[in-house]
């Protein structure tokens, strides 16, 4: 830009220009995309984006938006397409009467990435969402610490496929990658690809949380799905550290092992099942 610090305030956001990024802030409020809220700020650097647009919005708006470039945001990465407009976070929309102001920008973008990479980028060059990170979806909590994903199930919303697998723990050392289904879709969940045969359907793959109705928003398991492929991504850079296991209340185990009686009872876990799974219950106490 022609000066470092400059701001372009529009609804929901204000982009701050700097020689050699964007620092994107995003208002907290009732009005703004809940993603965005959770957001707060990204700095974008240049050389994540390819180009440029200005087009008119809706009443009276018009919309700059930047395009980042593949492969560069692992937040855009994650979402495969699925983000609604109003949920862009590279889009800035202001009222009509800046549009000079905002072409301005716009130009001052422009020359400054001409010249620049605009194919896919060879890793991201947008900071994912930072750890610790969960969210409840509906059949199970996932928390993820930066090294290791877990998650616990639900007694009312876990398979009894899930039940028999137990909770679960996964190293990013064992991760291929990430899928993410919008929760606003049918069949939404989010599944850690690795290299076994996981079942096809997300309600038996013990690697996978299914969404529902206000389970695994948009705002809380995108993010959450961004830091882990970012993760996964960067493995290669830094020696694989082995997650431990962590102690769990005796209050817990008590309870889960009640669940699991009923299930027996039920018919639903064999005597043998039962058996093995009650005995790694208590050897974690």
């Amino acid at each position: 830009m022609s000066r470092m610090g400059d701001v372009l305030a529009g609804f929901h956001a204000a982009w701050e220009f700097e020689s050699d990024s964007v620092l994107i802030r995003y208002e907290r409020g009732m009005r703004t995309p809940k993603l965005l809220s959770a957001l707060g700020e990204r700095r974008v650097p240049l050389t994540a984006l390819s180009g440029v647009t200005l087009t008119p919005g809706r009443r009276g708006t018009v919309v700059l938006r930047a395009e980042p470039r593949p492969g560069a945001d692992p937040l855009m990465e994650a979402a495969a397409g699925q983000l609604k407009e109003g949920c862009d976070p590279y889009r800035l929309v202001l009222p009509a009467e800046r549009e000079v102001l905002a072409e301005y920008y716009a130009e001052e973008l422009r020359s400054r990435l001409a010249g620049s990479g605009a194919g896919p980028a060879e890793r991201f060059l947008v900071p994912a969402p930072k750890a610790p990170l969960s969210f409840k979806a509906y059949d199970g909590k996932a928390s993820f610490d930066g090294r290791t994903v877990r998650f616990r199930w639900f007694w009312t919303g876990a398979s009894s496929a899930k039940w028999k697998a137990g909770d679960q723990s996964f190293a990013v050392s064992e991760l291929s990658g990430v899928e993410w289904r919008s929760p606003e879709v049918f069949e939404g969940h989010l599944r850690l690809l690795r290299g076994d045969d996981a079942p096809a359907q997300a309600d038996q793959d013990p690697g996978t949380v299914v969404f529902g109705l206000g389970y695994g928003p948009v705002h809380e398991s995108l993010p959450f799905a961004a830091a882990v492929l970012a993760s996964v991504r960067a493995r290669g850079t830094a020696a694989a550290v082995p997650a431990s296991a962590p102690r769990r209340d005796p209050a817990d185990i008590a309870e889960r092992i009640r669940h699991l009686g009923e299930l027996h009872e039920a018919g639903l876990v064999t005597d043998e099942e039962f058996s093995v799974k009650k005995a790694e219950l208590l050897a974690e106490l």
